[in-house]
């Protein structure tokens, strides 16, 4: 890890921190070499073709195209784990989060085949997740180009400030165990455009290009229309200085069972399973 943390790979603008910290996610352009483009790839088909534990085709039985993802790779697949913690993601997160050093949560796949209908509902992730904090962010980056109407993720630009908290759920799943949370449901912002006081984000993208947010920031996607290619993207879930394990009722514990993580509630990110990767030089 030493070497990742004395080596410079990025270039964040002071407007690039201005932007995410003001919206709750940025787009930044070109940041991953075409090889690690590449060896995703290979990865990603590796994938599909040998699912891991936590896969999932959201696409119901007789509608059109699939909409696939996978959670945790990095367990199991040596590239996606070299990703993790050889990639500069972790840097990006850090410097964005305006972060002293940069943990590795986990990872997801997110594929829309050509002319699949399914739409990611409108969410925020940390209500899904054990975790508290502000410093915690997702990167999605595209493999795969992706236009706005093609299924390229929307954003309500300063959700993650709103303080609020959304009810989770889920678009595969019976969503009963997120019931008595006590969260008010997301609204569906697809029908608020032009809204007094809301500011949509969303970016035609090409492969290497990625999306930082925020884990509060509210933000959905519509079904891949295109019939020529396929929407692919790796998110992975970065932590900083001040996150902190909180288990609350219904979030993914599930991924460090039957072990768990060793970590009392309050305790701040650390051990085997959120290894820190990137730490700021001086």
């Amino acid at each position: 890890m030493a070497e990742t943390i004395a080596r410079e790979r990025v270039r964040i603008s002071e407007r690039d921190i201005e932007d995410y910290r003001r919206d709750g996610v940025v787009c930044l352009r070109g940041l991953f070499a075409r090889d690690w483009i590449e060896r995703l790839r290979a990865a990603l088909a590796r994938n599909m073709q040998k699912p891991g534990p936590w896969h999932r085709s959201i696409t119901k039985p007789g509608q059109p195209g699939n909409f696939y993802y996978d959670s945790m790779m990095s367990r199991f697949d040596p590239e996606f784990r070299a990703f993790a913690h050889e990639s500069p993601a972790a840097e990006i997160a850090g410097r964005l989060m305006e972060a002293r050093a940069t943990r590795f949560y986990y990872d997801q796949l997110f594929v829309k085949e050509p002319g699949t209908l399914d739409p990611m509902p409108w969410h925020q992730d940390l209500p899904y997740w054990p975790f508290q904090g502000k410093q915690i962010c997702s990167i999605w980056l595209a493999i795969e180009d992706v236009t706005a109407q093609g299924s390229g993720v929307e954003f309500v630009a300063g959700s993650h400030a709103w303080g609020k908290w959304y009810l989770p759920q889920l678009p595969y799943d019976d969503n009963r165990k997120y019931e008595g949370l006590g969260l008010e449901p997301c609204p569906d912002f697809g029908k608020r455009k032009g809204e007094p006081g809301l500011r949509f984000l969303t970016w035609d993208m090409q492969a290497g290009d990625c999306l930082v947010f925020s884990a509060l920031t509210v933000h959905g996607s519509g079904g891949n229309t295109a019939m020529t290619h396929r929407r692919a993207a790796l998110s992975t879930r970065w932590l900083g200085d001040d996150a902190t394990w909180d288990p609350r009722p219904a979030t993914n514990t599930y991924y460090y069972e039957p072990e768990g993580t060793g970590l009392a509630p309050g305790a701040k990110a650390g051990g085997r399973h959120f290894p820190e990767v990137w730490r700021r030089p001086g």
